[in-house]
């Protein structure tokens, strides 16, 4: 039996060194038919407010992918921040 004490993954040391979970939407044409659109989600952790992740798959897509970019929309959260507490004026007990 092996034990898995003390084993972390590797998304969660970066989520403690600070990466978020970034997702894009990319919007590319398509190669044989330029007027049509097509979308892709690409999903990744990565350092706000920068991207270096997005940057390098992006720069790849351009080099090696026939469908040329036409947008890309991201959106970006850290899933470790402080704990949200609010205060409470009083405790009501259900019996």
């Amino acid at each position: 039996m092996v034990s898995r004490v003390g084993v972390v993954s590797d998304d969660f040391r970066k989520q403690v060194l600070g990466y978020g979970l970034t997702t894009a939407e990319i919007l590319y044409r398509m190669p044989d038919h330029p007027s049509l659109l097509q979308t892709y989600v690409w999903q990744n952790y990565d350092l706000f407010p920068k991207f270096p992740a997005l940057k390098d798959f992006l720069a790849f897509w351009q080099a090696k992918l026939d469908g040329p970019l036409h947008s890309v929309t991201v959106a970006h959260s850290k899933l470790i921040k402080p704990a949200e507490l609010r205060a409470v004026d009083g405790v009501f007990r259900l019996h």
